[in-house]
């Protein structure tokens, strides 16, 4: 059921701890992707790209496999069907998942079409229902990510009775992202920047709830500001930034919980993800094939910042269209990086 063991076992957190968690971002947080980010941080809780309930339950393909390194880890499900959400819990529990995560904030129009994501902020007592029968059939936590509104539905009192309707069927942890969604008008892309930040108001959700957990999202940049949320709030999630700078997850296990050991050298995470390529390239799959490229797309700002990082991005790119790319491509892109003294 789980695939793509890693040659040598990585320690996790067996606990999930919000304070730290990186967004489920489509096209980006495949199960490589995702082991990628628990080599860097053994804490940091990770969610799949949203998975549908039609997908899941109709769908040819496996889209809930993973690396049993990768825990903490969140499955993220779209759809708002109760009984299809209630019968993929069950699903998602069998598979070993830590969370279920109901998307209640993207709004494409291919989610809107389909009834859930960020239109479904406006059906709260559907959403505490999916939420109250997915709990009652499964022994995970069912928790919601947001927007903080949707198109001029966008008061405080919108959200705080949105929240408050859905904490009613015993969700107690909330994902906010601090913008509010504009349905029609702007591009999914748009949304994640046009619509401003707002995160007071999430900070008196917090305030106004404070028995529920409650995350942060959105347009977060660094360790030093999620520290500064974490004043306010219960965890932070953060999903481009690390996905173009992703060691920044090299320092989260100590500066954000508090773990006494060495941070991973750059060349010790290149080491194990080329271990990891090379492990993953030897398996032959039912269809088509097994390439470097599948791993290394998502590397390509592991030494942003770094004299050198622009060649290490055009030699991984060149991996693209190198069906013989390996571990070993990986490691000698990163020989040309000029590391700091």
């Amino acid at each position: 059921m789980h695939t793509n063991k890693a040659l040598e076992p990585i320690t996790t957190d067996s606990t999930v701890n919000h304070r730290l968690s990186v967004a489920p971002m489509l096209d980006w947080t495949d199960r490589h992707c995702r082991y990628f980010y628990r080599v860097l941080s053994a804490h940091t809780v990770l969610y799949t790209e949203m998975v549908t309930t039609g997908a899941i339950l109709h769908g040819r393909g496996d889209y809930l496999s993973y690396n049993d390194a990768e825990h903490p880890l969140v499955l993220q499900l779209g759809g708002s069907n109760i009984k299809d959400m209630t019968e993929c819990a069950k699903i998602a529990e069998q598979y070993g998942y830590d969370e279920i995560n109901i998307n209640v904030g993207c709004p494409s129009d291919r989610v809107q079409n389909g009834r859930f994501g960020a239109c479904l902020m406006a059906e709260p007592t559907l959403v505490g229902d999916c939420v109250n029968e997915m709990q009652n059939a499964t022994n995970i936590p069912v928790t919601v990510k947001s927007r903080i509104g949707i198109d001029d539905l966008d008061s405080y009192e919108f959200l705080h009775t949105f929240i408050d309707e859905v904490a009613k069927a015993d969700c107690n942890h909330f994902i906010i992202h601090a913008r509010k969604a504009w349905l029609t008008g702007l591009s999914p892309k748009q949304n994640r920047d046009v619509p401003p930040l707002d995160y007071e108001r999430v900070y008196q959700i917090k305030r106004d709830f404070s028995n529920l957990n409650i995350s942060i999202n959105g347009g977060i940049k660094s360790l030093t500001e999620t520290k500064e949320h974490l004043q306010h709030v219960d965890g932070v999630m953060i999903g481009r930034e690390i996905y173009s700078s992703p060691y920044l997850l090299s320092e989260v296990d100590q500066q954000i919980y508090g773990v006494d050991k060495p941070i991973l050298s750059r060349e010790q995470v290149i080491n194990a993800m080329a271990d990891y390529i090379d492990e993953y390239i030897s398996i032959t799959p039912e269809h088509g094939s097994n390439r470097a490229w599948h791993v290394l797309r998502h590397m390509l700002g592991m030494c942003n910042g770094l004299a050198g990082a622009r060649q290490f991005r055009r030699d991984l790119s060149d991996c693209s269209s190198n069906a013989n790319a390996n571990g070993d491509s990986l490691k000698q892109a990163f020989a040309k990086v000029v590391l700091p003294e």
